[in-house]
């Protein structure tokens, strides 16, 4: 019988039904060496290998919040005493609040305007709760904005600026945010004030001065178009004079901070 008439050996299959043919077998293990090393899942339950790095364990990651953006606007002033006077005689009414560090930062006195209040009368009105004094509102110093995060919502606010001309009153720290009041002469807000944005304000109020002197009231701009707000705000709140009202300081004593103008 030719070879080409010899029969083919038949395939064995596996015994068990549904198995398949492995191959050849490797050598290696044919000799007796050691089993591979397992899948993934079964090393993790078997144990790492002795000098392998153990794996990271995965953070977990908690979804994020979406924050509520939220506007607020405020108003405020620079009150200068002694306008009609040399620059080196004026001086300007400041609060001083305590941060979460302990230290008394100095700003100028603002807050939120209230409903049927235009930015003008917003300043007149927080200057006065939160300096003891009044004021006349002369011309638009400027605007500040910036962004901050309370409550769990992002808050937009934009605070309009004054330059006021001091007119009477009692320099006091009765206001429950406030720390501390004092008259701060022109030449050092720009050391005394804690914040560049209102450092800058004080410059372009002295050069508003510049022209008051030069030309009087009719050579500053005129104010902008202000619209009283119709809408409550979404922080605004009303705040408390301290409890101890009773003990007012006498007309021209100066005694913790409070007193006349010079």
């Amino acid at each position: 019988m030719s070879e080409g008439e010899r029969a083919k050996p038949r395939r064995r299959r596996g015994r068990r039904r549904g198995r398949r043919s492995a191959g050849p077998a490797d050598p290696a293990q044919q000799a007796g060496s050691p089993t591979p090393a397992a899948p993934n899942g079964d090393r993790a339950k078997a144990g790492p290998t002795p000098g392998e790095p153990k794996p990271r364990p995965r953070p977990n990651r908690q979804p994020q919040v979406r924050l509520r953006t939220v506007h607020e606007t405020s108003a405020g002033g620079l009150v200068i005493d002694g306008l009609d006077g040399p620059k080196d005689g004026q001086v300007a009414a400041l609060i001083g609040r305590i941060d979460r560090r302990g230290r008394t930062l100095w700003s100028l006195p603002k807050g939120h305007i209230e409903i049927g209040e235009t930015a003008e009368q917003t300043a007149i009105r927080e200057v006065a709760e939160e300096t003891g004094v009044r004021g006349d509102v002369l011309a638009a110093l400027g605007s500040i904005d910036y962004w901050f995060v309370t409550e769990g919502r992002r808050v937009h606010k934009t605070v309009h600026h004054y330059l006021m001309r001091f007119l009477g009153g009692e320099l006091c720290d009765d206001d429950v945010e406030v720390s501390e009041v004092a008259w701060v002469p022109l030449a050092d807000l720009p050391s005394r004030l804690a914040y560049a944005d209102e450092r800058k304000l004080a410059e372009v109020a002295g050069e508003l001065i510049d022209k008051l002197h030069e030309g009087g009231p009719s050579a500053l701009p005129p104010l902008p178009h202000s619209s009283p707000r119709r809408r409550p705000q979404t922080h605004s709140h009303t705040r408390n004079r301290r409890p101890d009202d009773s003990t007012q300081p006498q007309p021209g004593r100066r005694a913790n901070g409070c007193g006349q103008g010079p």
